[in-house]
């Protein structure tokens, strides 16, 4: 019988399939100094992450009968995934499972942002009985999302899931991707025919240019720097729903600072698991600690995904 151990957890959805394929399903949580010895210790034929176990080279040459490396999810930044696939291991990732739990939290935080929500929902509670009329006041000035321009950095799965979402809105959908030309988007309607809609990349230089509303969904790398912020729209709203580490943080604060871009809106941070102080007491800055794909949906998809792709690659 296969040993799994799903050290980030998996959903009862997956565990179940697992078992019924018969095989077995550790969900007990082993610190990471430990996770070497755990595995050789229990003979585990398949190891799974989400995005706060690290696999690296140590683990891997550690674990020489590890045979399958599964992560939970889109980003792989945790695995040292080239060497793992040198070693041999198998390495599986479920980047569909997530996509439209993603895009609703950046327009969570977008509506947010364009009413002011995260710093009300601050100072209410503080102020509200006695400052009632100066914050609303305060928060008298939001705009509406209809008619604005949505720049999209990065137009793989999830960068299209948030499209679809802005152009329900009634947004302008522009996107950026060295890899993608364009993208042919189906939007469900409840009760009626899905709406086709075609968009074209361009060059991210236009896009910076032109957004109202700049996200990003892309891997990894530097992308957003003091200089793509000279390049953007004053008042522009900047969101990462992707990997701590694409903007800059300190160019960011930078930015806010002098008025460039008007809102931040960060699920994930440069340094996870301890965000700097001076991002998470900014007052423009509207915060969540990396839930992207934690919906229940979102983990029963991912769950159900990685099972199979389990049973598929182990049995």
């Amino acid at each position: 019988m296969k040993k799994i151990l799903a050290n980030d957890g998996i959903d009862a959805q997956g565990k179940s399939l697992l078992e019924k394929a018969g095989f077995t399903v550790i969900t007990e949580k082993i610190a990471q100094e430990d996770l070497a010895q755990a595995i050789n210790k229990n003979n585990y034929d398949g190891l799974t992450v989400r995005s706060a176990t690290k696999v690296r080279k140590d683990i891997i040459d550690a674990c020489p009968n590890l045979k399958l490396i599964g992560r939970g999810g889109v980003g792989m930044d945790n695995i040292d995934v080239e060497y793992a696939k040198t070693k041999g291991l198998q390495v599986v990732n479920t980047p569909a499972a997530s996509s439209l739990a993603v895009a609703e939290l950046v327009f969570a935080h977008l509506f947010n942002a364009v009413r002011f929500l995260y710093d009300s929902n601050r100072q209410m509670p503080l102020t509200g009985s006695t400052q009632f009329d100066a914050l609303k006041k305060k928060y008298a000035k939001g705009t509406e999302l209809k008619g604005k321009t949505m720049g999209i950095i990065g137009f793989g799965r999830i960068g299209q899931a948030v499209a679809k979402i802005a152009l329900g809105t009634g947004m302008k959908v522009i996107a950026t991707d060295p890899f993608i030309r364009e993208a042919n988007l189906e939007i469900e309607i409840a009760g009626a025919n899905p709406v086709k809609v075609v968009i074209k990349t361009i060059p991210m230089e236009e896009v910076l240019r032109s957004a109202d509303f700049v996200t990003l969904h892309v891997p990894s790398g530097k992308v957003i720097t003091s200089k793509e912020f000279s390049i953007m729209k004053k008042g522009v709203i900047v969101v990462n729903a992707s990997r701590g580490g694409v903007i800059d943080e300190n160019d960011l604060i930078a930015a806010l600072n002098q008025g460039i871009v008007s809102h931040a809106c960060l699920d994930v941070f440069e340094n996870e698991p301890t965000p700097s102080p001076a991002i998470l007491t900014h007052p423009k800055i509207s915060l969540t600690p990396h839930i992207g794909a934690a919906t229940e949906e979102a983990q029963e998809r991912i769950g159900i995904e990685l099972a199979e792709l389990i049973i598929s690659r182990l049995k």
